[in-house]
């Protein structure tokens, strides 16, 4: 008996040295994940902002958001020694504040580089508002692009107060101060100030259109009634100049820009990569699955996919699309 009891000492002393060791183990690997980001993105970004007869690549993509660090990063490419700058745009929209900011950002970067963009999948709502910015939009056949609209969105829970009987009561300074809230039903004096709301941000999104493609009333109407279209419905429609990918970007700056078509295109990053946080996420359940800690890695892996959904969370106006989803 004192033998078996001296395996199970011996058992549980290795068990939690082999425990000590993976977690060491899984802490300096973390440690050299973040480095090798940091170092990274060091590189891209000094590499772009800063060789000599370079055009930068500039990526747009997923939910556009106000960022004081894209603007930044934006002017400093355009105080940089980048002969043009290609954007490629591949996102849904976003809020309509963010995605004004980063259109007068582009705006601003376009009158000091030529500036071309290229619809990788999708340029709807605020991702269309972007490629506005560029004087030329190439997209591909089967990209996304339109979704020229405004929404405002909010939950209403005042049903299901009822159900569980609870009942929010509110003082207020005037009957429109917060509303509407989801907790109360929304009175039609809350409603038409937010219908005012969506239709004067709605007019500024709709006079965008209008100045930049250059579009008569009729084909405004045809265009801005929230639908999306295909790359190959968008040139005949106007709202893409032709369909292509980077190379016949490259191609357009080199006829029209007088750019050397041999000229080395290379990233520049608007943010640090060690803020993508999917990144570092994809990196450290690879390394936990990797030591034998594939539990953990799950975990790991649904903490990634909360934080994509969390970032559907937007507040205040949107210009946004998504498909409809379906039970």
């Amino acid at each position: 008996m004192s033998l078996d009891a001296d395996l199970i000492v011996d058992r549980r002393r290795m068990r939690r040295k082999l425990t000590f060791w993976r977690v060491t183990a899984f802490l300096v690997a973390i440690a050299a994940v973040v480095g090798a980001a940091v170092m990274l993105t060091g590189n891209r970004t000094s590499i772009a902002s800063g060789a000599t007869g370079s055009i930068a690549r500039v990526t747009i993509e997923g939910l556009i958001r106000g960022s004081r660090q894209r603007v930044e990063a934006l002017e400093r490419l355009s105080e940089s020694s980048a002969k043009a700058v290609i954007v490629h745009v591949n996102s849904p929209g976003g809020t309509v504040a963010g995605s004004e900011e980063l259109y007068d950002s582009l705006t601003r970067l376009k009158a000091k580089k030529p500036l071309v963009v290229v619809v990788d999948g999708i340029a709807a709502s605020g991702g269309y508002i972007a490629a506005m910015a560029s004087d030329r939009v190439f997209a591909q056949q089967s990209s996304i692009v339109g979704s020229i609209g405004i929404i405002f969105q909010y939950p209403n829970f005042t049903d299901l107060l009822k159900t569980v009987g609870v009942q929010v009561e509110s003082i207020k300074s005037t009957p429109l101060k917060a509303s509407p809230n989801g907790l109360e039903p929304t009175s039609p004096e809350a409603r038409a100030a937010v219908e005012a709301l969506v239709k004067d941000s709605y007019d500024w999104f709709k006079n965008l259109v209008r100045e930049r493609r250059g579009f008569d009333q009729e084909t405004l109407d045809k265009v801005a009634d929230g639908r999306v279209f295909t790359g190959r419905q968008g040139v005949d429609l106007k709202l893409v100049d032709a369909l292509g990918d980077e190379k016949a970007a490259i191609e357009w700056l080199a006829k029209e820009k007088g750019i050397d078509p041999k000229t080395p295109v290379r990233d520049y990053q608007l943010r640090p990569r060690f803020s993508d946080l999917p990144f570092l996420h994809t990196a450290m359940a690879g390394l936990l699955d990797a030591m034998g800690l594939g539990g953990l890695a799950e975990r790991l892996k649904e903490w990634g996919a909360l934080q994509a959904v969390e970032r559907l969370n937007l507040d205040g106006l949107l210009a946004l699309w998504h498909p409809p989803t379906t039970n």
